[in-house]
């Protein structure tokens, strides 16, 4: 696994990290997911959140969330899914009310009814949920209208260049009036520029995590960058 940051550039501070999948050499996740197969998508996913966990447990954390993707395909049923993830918790002692499970909305899930049923169970668990790459996937507005979780997170593509272009900016600003209509916290992926943050930050955004801030280390946490919003 590599650690992201996403961070709070409203208090100065790391709100989570995020878990990537890595190759044991360091190989991107794109390598590592051509590997799965429906055969092994299950065991897959449940080996990818309980490393998540073992390696958070070790690194300083300081207090923030982890965040960890999973694949809403290879969860069967929800209640048997979570027992280990359980498990690796209260055998490392991470706290389950900072674990934060995202789902992406670029996988194309056939079951909406099945993934309701699974924000629904680990909602009950105290987990926080999220749909990842938001804006850019097979559902958009349609996945949101089905079932509301906890967290957003805006697509770069949604997010890149949002400073120059105004639509962009006019349809961020209609996400996060939605966002703020149902109390869902947005994030803002993929932030590569001060502009870029700037303009999301006078948006009402105060979650980001990109480039920008800190590039995703491998089975480490590091210190963003936040200097340079300070003007």
């Amino acid at each position: 696994m590599a650690f992201q940051p996403i961070v709070d550039v409203a208090g100065g501070a790391v709100w989570a990290h995020e878990a990537l999948v890595r190759g044991t050499a360091g190989q991107g996740a794109g390598w590592v997911l051509g590997q799965v197969t429906d055969a092994t998508r299950y065991a897959f996913d449940q080996s990818c959140r309980i490393k998540a966990i073992e390696l958070a447990s070790t690194l300083p954390m300081n207090g923030a969330r982890l965040s960890i993707n999973f694949l809403p395909n290879a969860v069967y049923k929800a209640e048997a899914c979570i027992r280990a993830t359980l498990a690796a918790a209260r055998r490392t002692g991470f706290p389950t009310d900072r674990i934060i499970f995202e789902v992406t909305e670029n996988e194309r899930v056939v079951d909406h009814d099945h993934l309701k049923s699974i924000f629904s169970e680990y909602k009950r668990q105290s987990f926080l949920t999220a749909i990842d790459d938001f804006g850019s996937g097979y559902s958009g507005l349609n996945l949101l209208a089905e079932f509301q979780p906890d967290i957003i997170k805006l697509d770069m593509e949604l997010t890149r260049n949002i400073d120059t272009e105004r639509a962009r900016r006019s349809i961020v600003k209609a996400i996060l009036a939605v966002c703020e209509d149902l109390a869902i916290t947005p994030i803002a992926e993929g932030i590569e520029t001060v502009d870029e943050a700037k303009t999301l930050r006078d948006l009402g955004v105060t979650l980001m995590q990109g480039y920008l801030f800190a590039k995703p280390a491998f089975e480490a946490v590091v210190e963003p960058e936040l200097a340079m919003l300070a003007a």
